[in-house]
């Protein structure tokens, strides 16, 4: 299975991430957690780049991910899939439909173009956005915010429509969670809608 975890920074995306890698490795299954931009030498620089790094025109910032997503699929993923084993990451081309294609404008066919190029076509068998107000995923946070978390909030609210818009788009492959609920109790809805899969 390939299973990916989209939502605004602070929502709980990376927390259940973790736990259904957890799951799947309780279970005996090969599992390789990976996450975007990131999972590679060139995914780590890039990363660095886009969140720590100067301001980006939307289309440089859209042209990194793709870059880093690129070299994720051929160098993780791809190869995760080909031995049989299951790959959960935290973001992938959702983000950039939400983030650069709606919130910045850009447009959702043009990148989604982009990243089905970069990646073959490779869809997740199922993507889950976790889904949580604005103000209170800002709550949540921790750290010194990056260059894309220290947006307004007026845009954290046009990426989490964004995301409401993507899940309406991909009916048949991502499911909504509430982000208010308890982890484990999201944990739970995920690992009984990935049994109906297998």
């Amino acid at each position: 299975m390939f299973v990916t975890f989209e939502g605004i920074d602070g929502s709980g995306k990376t927390t259940q991430a973790e736990l259904l890698a957890e799951a799947l490795r309780a279970d005996g299954r090969e599992v390789v957690s990976t996450r975007e931009p990131g999972g590679t030498e060139l995914g780590e620089r890039v990363r660095a780049l886009v969140l720590d790094g100067p301001d980006l025109s939307p289309w440089a910032e859209a042209a990194l991910f793709a870059a880093a997503r690129a070299q994720l699929v051929e160098e993780v993923i791809a190869p995760a899939l080909r031995r049989g084993g299951d790959v959960v990451c935290d973001r992938y081309l959702d983000s950039s439909l939400a983030y650069q294609g709606i919130a910045r404008g850009l447009g959702v066919e043009q990148v989604l173009e982009l990243s089905v190029g970069v990646t073959g076509g490779l869809f997740p068998d199922r993507t889950f956005v976790v889904l949580l107000d604005p103000a209170e995923a800002a709550r949540r946070r921790v750290g010194d915010p990056d260059r894309i978390e220290r947006e307004s909030l007026s845009f954290h609210e046009d990426v989490d429509r964004a995301y409401r818009d993507v899940a309406a788009l991909f009916p048949e492959r991502i499911v909504l969670l509430d982000g208010a609920r308890p982890a484990e109790e999201l944990a739970k809805e995920v690992r009984d809608e990935l049994r109906a899969l297998a």
